[in-house]
């Protein structure tokens, strides 16, 4: 048994494509048409680290309901973790792209951490 997907709401797929592909070093493993429950248009969008097995579904919001959780999809909390191979050059990367930093980079014992937002402004913790 494994977790294959999760699911982050965005606001539009070029955009999360470009921030969690150029910016974070995921890879894009699908982008397909699809259809909505009702029937309308949209795409299948996955990331996910490379060599990883669990993938990321970025779906765009349907509706004003899910447009409200766009950017506050665990309740401002770190709801997201990622572990790098090289923390200090996905750290130099992520700067270069204005990611936003909400604490500077500490040593703890399960190794380096750094709270950041995503484009969106759902936390994370970079782990290293």
């Amino acid at each position: 048994m494994n977790i294959d997907l999760f699911s982050i709401v965005v606001d539009d797929y070029d955009s999360a494509i470009k921030f969690f592909v150029d910016v974070l070093g995921l890879e894009l493993v699908e982008d397909s048409p699809s259809v909505t429950t009702s029937g309308e248009t949209k795409r299948w969008v996955v990331v996910r680290p490379v060599n990883a097995h669990t993938g990321i579904l970025l779906a765009r919001a349907d509706g004003d309901h899910q447009r409200s959780r766009v950017g506050d999809q665990v309740g401002d909390r770190v709801g997201f973790f990622l572990r790098v191979d090289d923390f200090d050059a996905t750290l130099d990367r992520m700067r270069v792209a204005g990611v936003e930093l909400l604490t500077e980079p500490r040593e703890e014992t399960y190794g380096k951490v750094v709270v950041f937002r995503d484009y969106l402004g759902n936390r994370w913790d970079l782990l290293g």
